[in-house]
């Protein structure tokens, strides 16, 4: 059994399955349910409190998202990562975020830029008090407002297909606190270019980031290996 999980703390306005769904998606994106691990339908339902049904239906559409595998007569597991995976990945992930940052240099309203502002130093506070939820959070809201800001439904929709395979890789770069001071010093240029309207420097320091983020995570995979 995995020790890391509790039993859920249910709430009257959220359905069961739902509640169980976003317990074992965020235990799995958290690194609490690791890659390759075995999910047993009767041993996490004893763990979480609940009965089988709403486990096997997580289970299901975890699968539908890639963060389960069915292997044939042997049952679920949390889906692995290769190193080409992240590679994959984060190649896309420098493209889009560059092309972002770069659209919304030109596009981005004053107001939008007023609360990137209030993100980066949320950002910044959250790093001080080693509030690692909050400085993940942070990170999303930082990136995601600098999509919102394309006006590109297209471009945002395929980001969007990249979250979770992006959210498992943000956990591991961000739960390192050193690594985190350079990425708080990243975004503080992609905004300052979005400031002063230079959608080149903009499209630079974005992909920059994203390339610094893809470096630690291949090497901290490969040290593990």
């Amino acid at each position: 059994m995995n020790d890391k999980l509790e039993k859920l703390k249910l709430e009257n306005y959220k359905p069961l399955r739902e509640i169980v769904f976003e317990y074992l998606r965020e235990a799995i994106l958290s690194g609490k349910l690791e890659p390759g691990q075995r999910l047993m339908e009767v041993q996490l339902a004893e763990q979480l409190g609940v009965s089988r049904t709403p486990v096997r239906e997580t289970i299901r559409k975890l699968e539908l998202e890639g963060l389960v595998v069915m292997i044939p007569r042997k049952g679920a597991y949390v889906a692995d990562v290769s190193l080409k995976d992240i590679i994959d990945v984060l190649e896309i992930r420098s493209a889009l975020e560059g092309l972002a940052a770069s659209l919304a240099a030109d596009r981005m309203s004053d107001e939008d830029i007023e609360k990137l502002e209030v993100i980066s130093y949320e950002f910044k506070k959250s790093l001080e008090k080693q509030d690692t939820e909050g400085v993940i959070q942070r990170d999303v809201d930082f990136h995601d407002l600098i999509f919102k800001s394309t006006n590109n439904q297209k471009l945002i929709q395929i980001n969007n297909s990249l979250r979770e395979q992006v959210h498992r890789f943000r956990i591991t770069y961000i739960s390192d606190f050193d690594t985190s001071k350079a990425l708080g010093e990243e975004h503080r240029q992609i905004l300052e270019s979005i400031i002063k309207r230079d959608s080149e420097g903009a499209m630079r320091h974005a992909m920059h980031h994203i390339e610094n983020a893809q470096n630690f995570i291949i090497e901290r995979f490969r040290r593990k290996k």
